[in-house]
């Protein structure tokens, strides 16, 4: 059974930082993270693949948000860095289905399809 536990959301002012963590059940090829606003539809913020470091990320967070994993932990991080108001959302953690791993595909955001619960990131003066 797939398990994603995320942690670390909460409240933070335009400028700040904030770190998410998610612990992880098994074994993925491909981690990351969604958000989603209310009233907007869900978006890709970053994905790792596990075996290389490779790492994908939305346009809207290239150079503010960093992506990485602990393999001793089987744990994904999330590192974002001067947050803005439209960072607000839920922040879900995501993996890939693993029988279904394609080696050597580009990474996508369609792979990622099983997600854990969310945790609440608000960035609000």
């Amino acid at each position: 059974q797939v398990q994603l536990v995320e942690s670390g959301g909460g409240s933070v002012q335009p400028g700040g930082s904030l770190t998410l963590s998610c612990v992880v059940s098994g074994y993925a090829y491909t981690l990351g993270w969604f958000r989603q606003a209310p009233g907007s539809e869900r978006e890709g913020v970053a994905a790792i693949r596990t075996g290389t470091g490779s790492t994908l990320y939305a346009d809207s967070v290239k150079g503010r948000f960093t992506i990485s994993q602990d393999n001793a932990k089987n744990s994904v991080t999330l590192q974002m860095n001067s947050l803005k108001p439209g960072d607000t959302g839920m922040y879900c953690c995501a993996e890939d289905y693993v029988p279904g791993f394609v080696p050597g595909a580009p990474m996508g955001w369609a792979d990622l399809v099983f997600w854990g619960r969310g945790t609440q990131v608000t960035v609000s003066s």
